[in-house]
């Protein structure tokens, strides 16, 4: 066993000298692939809606339900599942819940009515929640200081990842079923025992729980040069909700929460009707299919570009320029008279929107300390949940009320306008060391 040094240093300093090594790569690989899976499990149905609403005679508005159900039970699991993994782990909330979500998404593919499948939907949502919500913070607490921004950013790429894997199943196993589909969703629920495997618990969460040695076993895992200290941490106590809005922190939640809802909305709006909105302009299914595939391609080179600007230049100046030229890509796509328009509209828009949430997911992770850490990031991904279910509702109400593809679009943009707005007063946290 390796001799304790002298020296007390915070949990974050342990960070500063750390190299970034194969057991980061295997780490980003797990936790890479959990993200692909939350992607997928949300878009999935997105594609196959038609045959969904064939099978159970429903409308639009009907398919809608049906798709919001997922978020609809995530908004309470978030809000349970980050607190837990502030009292019990990282770890344990990250398999359980992605084990938990397989087996329900499982009996889901053969639900027998509506009902029994929005159901089993909410109670997927419920469980897939603890992995949505503590993907980011996780990896956030085991990444090198100067390699943060970067490899989360990268980790970000997942989400299009698992777009196009929800429509290459979708066209290689729509025309078996909608329930197909899902029973490919459920099998991904086996890869929890790759996380279990790969993955070490929070260094950060287990100096909070007193628990140095085993902070310094996985630091010594990690190749820490200061894996030998004794850490200390912005606080011992297990944060409570309400301590999201106590002190400086009241101000930073706030606008956060706000900046989640709305910028989840501008995204959600246009992917979940974005099949429905290219038919409107003329597309077939399988060419709109075809432009969304396209479009997810766009989002890794957003990722990418984004990535390596927010080491240099700072989250919050790298968000701002993207959600900006987002919104000139939406106005582009949304006043765009021919096919080729629509193309480079979206394009620019995919871009840079989903290069702006590489860089805000990993800059949501670190505003709070690591006591709250878990459950600041559960309200956030509330926030953007509420979204996520209102907005496919909403946006099904426009369209059948025969609103129009610009007009919608235009709605949708403006949340990215109140986006870029909301993100000027939020503090810059580039190369600061998490507590």
């Amino acid at each position: 066993m390796t001799a304790v040094d002298s020296r007390t240093i915070p949990i974050g300093a342990a960070f500063d000298r750390m190299p970034f090594t194969r057991r980061h790569v295997l780490i980003a690989l797990a936790l890479f692939i959990a993200f692909v899976i939350e992607s997928w499990e949300q878009l999935a149905l997105v594609y196959v809606s038609g045959d969904l609403g064939t099978a159970f005679g429903i409308d639009e508005a009907g398919v809608g339900v049906v798709l919001s159900a997922v978020a609809f039970g995530m908004i309470p699991g978030v809000l349970v599942w980050g607190p837990v993994a502030d009292r019990a782990g990282r770890k344990p909330v990250a398999f359980w819940s992605l084990l938990a979500y397989g087996v329900i998404a499982l009996a889901s593919a053969f639900a027998p009515n509506m009902a029994v499948l929005v159901t089993l939907r909410v109670a997927s949502g419920l469980a897939l929640a603890g992995v949505y919500t503590i993907t980011f913070p996780y990896f956030l607490e085991l990444l090198p200081t100067r390699s943060r921004g970067r490899a989360a950013v990268y980790l970000s790429i997942g989400w299009p990842i698992g777009m196009l894997a929800a429509i290459g199943a979708s066209t290689t196993l729509g025309g078996l079923g909608w329930h197909v589909v899902v029973i490919a969703s459920a099998a991904a629920g086996l890869w929890a025992f790759a996380i279990r495997a790969w993955v070490p618990e929070s260094p950060y969460w287990l100096a909070a729980r007193g628990r140095q040695e085993e902070a310094r076993a996985v630091l010594r895992a990690l190749n820490s040069p200061d894996a030998e200290a004794t850490f200390t941490v912005a606080s011992e106590r297990v944060g409570r909700p309400l301590d999201l809005f106590r002190g400086g922190l009241s101000r930073i939640t706030v606008v956060m929460l706000l900046l989640n809802f709305v910028f989840n909305w501008g995204y959600w709006g246009l992917q979940t009707w974005l099949p429905t909105l290219l038919q409107q302009k003329g597309l077939t299914l399988l060419a709109s299919l075809g432009f969304a595939a396209l479009s997810a391609l766009m989002m890794i080179p957003g990722y990418v570009s984004a990535s390596l600007l927010t080491g240099r230049f700072g989250r919050k100046k790298v968000f701002l320029v993207y959600v900006v030229a987002a919104v000139l890509g939406g106005l582009w796509f949304a006043t765009a008279s021919s096919t080729t328009g629509l193309y480079l509209g979206n394009f620019v828009l995919s871009f840079f929107s989903l290069g702006a949430w590489g860089v805000w997911n990993t800059w949501n992770g670190e505003f709070y300390p690591t006591a709250l850490r878990g459950t600041g990031y559960s309200w956030a991904t509330a926030a953007q949940l509420v979204a996520t279910t209102v907005a496919p509702s909403a946006v099904g109400a426009l369209l059948a009320h025969a609103t129009g593809f610009t007009a919608t679009m235009l709605i949708i943009n403006a949340f990215m306008v109140a986006t870029a707005l909301l993100a000027v007063p939020l503090p810059e946290t580039e190369g600061r060391e998490l507590e």
